[in-house]
């Protein structure tokens, strides 16, 4: 079978690095932790061209061209419970789905979040847009994997977990100001820094799961999945929960 040629949209410029309006929709997100629409404004005035080369990554990938040329619709495959929890219990899709309703979460709803940033954009219907997509799809997936809550601090440990394996100057960013924003009220012993920090090692030392065949690693026992990729146990993370909970503190939730 020939890999396909990716195809990107000649009419695309070169993404310009905006640091001031990043700094200006971060002081919205930090004012309102919900604001998920804020975390797409940040990524989309930071990250320049990381995500051209990253996609050249994935186009690189054992997996990549292949994946490319299958194009599963993965908001209507996560979307689609029933199937997902016909599945062992222990395998990513159920645990996939368990996650999702306790959370009260779909993937329809990250798309209508990101198509809200999208709409102040120009969109280019290429295969790097299509690429983007999958790595907006498969957030909460990583969350299953990965063990990071969708607390304040799971999701800032994830997103140093996220930039270790895709890069991007507006992930780093929100990774970095997110941890220092919780360190301020958290316990000293719960060693924010440090949380992010392992967060950030995690990422590096796993294999990318975006690179994965996400039909056949939803079907696969979460501890085989977690083996064959890499994935180690946040234990620093888990450890400043139990602080939180030691001094009675609930970690702040947020809407990502």
């Amino acid at each position: 079978m020939t890999s396909p040629v990716p195809y990107i949209d000649p009419a695309r410029q070169r993404s310009r690095i905006k640091p001031l309006k990043a700094w200006g929709h971060m002081q919205k997100l930090i004012a309102n932790k919900e604001d998920t629409a804020q975390v797409f404004h940040i990524i989309e005035a930071l990250n320049g061209t990381i995500k051209l080369a990253d996609f050249k990554r994935f186009m690189n990938s054992d997996q990549g061209p292949a994946l490319l040329a299958k194009r599963d619709d993965l908001p209507t495959m996560l979307d689609n419970h029933t199937p997902l929890k016909s599945l062992s219990e222990g395998t990513v899709g159920h645990a996939y789905v368990q996650f999702m309703e306790s959370e009260g979460l779909s993937a329809a709803g990250l798309v209508a979040e990101s198509e809200k940033n999208n709409a102040r954009h120009q969109q280019f219907d290429d295969d790097l847009t299509w690429y983007a997509n999958r790595g907006r799809d498969t957030h909460d997936l990583y969350h299953v994997l990965t063990g990071y809550g969708r607390d304040a601090l799971g999701e800032a440990a994830l997103l140093g977990y996220t930039h270790s394996q895709h890069g991007g100057l507006g992930i780093n960013f929100i990774a970095f100001m997110g941890g220092r924003t919780i360190a301020k009220e958290a316990p000293r012993n719960a060693n924010i820094k440090a949380v992010i920090a392992e967060g950030r090692r995690n990422g590096k030392a796993a294999t990318r799961i975006v690179d994965q065949d996400i039909d056949a690693l939803l079907r696969e026992p979460i501890a085989d999945a977690r083996a064959r990729l890499g994935i180690k146990e946040p234990v620093l993370y888990k450890r400043a929960l139990e602080i939180f909970s030691e001094y009675e503190l609930e970690p702040s939730p947020v809407a990502a």
